[in-house]
């Protein structure tokens, strides 16, 4: 039940926030929009104000925005009369394309806010600077440091954390140190000198953290922005590599569907909200690339063929283009499939 909650909550978080982008944007410069809807199948509730209905469908995946001027008609022609100018293809093909890029940059946006929760809301998990052992002939040892002491400044200098800690010992290797000590409420100066570990080359004294010293470390405003930025691009990069790895060969081609990313999603809720909505932000990411892909169906794709249309003045023919969608999803829909039949596979032990 938890494993079905929570991927409810996380697709329909991405698919909320890239439907989001195509509305807010059709809407800002004069598109009609029919439909927002979130859900697919029957409709569940809806809401209509102006010309829009508001619509939860019954299936807890995908979304849509139907706007005005997308879908062909009954008699299969695609309406584009001028003198509607709430009409999308009557739109110049800036305007459209910023309509259609916007779902993705949407889900970008989504994964930006979650990091922000995380580390403003949320906080990081952090190990403090209390020890948890001691190993015996260690330069920590032999100072006389102990169990359960807390290193509290390094040269003077404040360690919060472990990994302040960690900072501070790893690149004075061989170099006298005076270590700040906390024990019981009393506080005293001991001197120590890191031995040099050869593989890493790294300063170290022969002390282990104390695991259940964890807790959750909270972010200011202005520092959760620069990190959320910051993790945006290099998953985003990552992902790009990695994509560009299995591509070239350099990677094996290892790609989850709906299955094992449901199976993901179901083991980040029981650990906890923080890994749940740091995999969300990461599939959001995910989600984001991929619509941009120029595969048929998806928004890349829409995006080449306007593309098209700038570079030779006039639109390519509705008809031929809605078909090379239509056998584009057919296509992507068997792919999902076979992907998801292999991710059962998985699970079960099967390979």
């Amino acid at each position: 039940m938890i494993t079905f909650l929570a991927s409810v909550f996380v697709f329909g978080l991405m698919i909320f926030f890239h439907e989001l982008g195509h509305f807010a944007v059709a809407k800002a410069v004069g598109v009609r929009v029919l439909e927002f809807s979130i859900g697919m199948g029957p409709r569940l509730f809806g809401l209509r104000r102006g010309a829009t209905l508001y619509a939860l469908r019954l299936l807890p995946v995908g979304g849509f925005v139907r706007m005005a001027g997308m879908e062909p008609g009954e008699d299969g022609q695609f309406p584009a009369a001028t003198s509607d100018p709430g009409n999308f293809n009557n739109k110049t093909v800036l305007q459209r394309a910023a309509v259609i890029f916007a779902g993705s940059f949407m889900n970008f946006i989504l994964a930006f806010l979650l990091f922000i929760y995380i580390y403003t809301i949320i906080g990081v998990p952090t190990y403090s600077n209390v020890i948890g052992d001691v190993l015996a002939g260690k330069p920590a040892q032999t100072a006389g440091i102990r169990p359960g002491d807390r290193i509290v400044a390094v040269d003077g200098k404040a360690t919060a954390n472990w990994a302040e800690l960690i900072q501070e010992i790893h690149p004075r290797g061989g170099q006298e140190l005076t270590l700040t000590v906390e024990s019981q409420g009393a506080v005293r100066d001991v001197k120590v000198v890191p031995a040099v570990e050869p593989e890493r080359n790294v300063g170290q004294i022969g002390i282990t953290v104390d695991d259940k010293s964890v807790y959750h470390e909270k972010k200011g405003l202005f520092t959760s922005l620069k990190l959320g930025i910051a993790n945006t691009v290099a998953i985003t990069t990552m992902i790009l590599q990695s994509i560009f790895q299995m591509i070239t060969g350099a990677a094996p081609a290892e790609v989850g569907g709906p299955v094992m990313i449901v199976s993901e999603i179901g083991k980040a809720a029981q650990v906890g909200l923080m890994p749940l909505l740091m995999l969300a932000s990461v599939l959001s990411i995910n989600l984001g690339l991929l619509n941009l892909f120029p595969i048929p169906a998806l928004d890349g794709s829409r995006l080449v063929f306007l593309g098209l249309e700038a570079l030779r003045g006039r639109p390519i023919d509705p008809a031929k283009e809605s078909m090379i969608h239509m056998i584009g999803f057919a296509l992507l829909i068997g792919l999902m499939l076979l992907i998801a039949y292999k991710d059962v596979l998985k699970l079960l032990g099967g390979g």
